[in-house]
């Protein structure tokens, strides 16, 4: 393998490794998001988007 192989392999190996941590990093933070969102609402706080007839400010 001549050393420009080398180079682009290591290239694409780190690149490779990164886009899958991030979307490790983003399906981590997503359930984390979504549990937290489930408590809120299990405490009957709810979305300021979620407002019922008559309740707008």
């Amino acid at each position: 393998m001549s050393e420009h192989a080398f180079f682009v392999a290591a290239a694409y190996l780190v690149t490779v490794a990164v886009i899958g941590a991030l979307v490790a990093w983003i399906l981590i933070d997503q359930a984390a998001r979504k549990r937290e969102l489930a408590e809120l609402e299990a405490e009957g706080i709810r979305r300021r988007s979620d407002q019922r007839a008559g309740t707008a400010a």
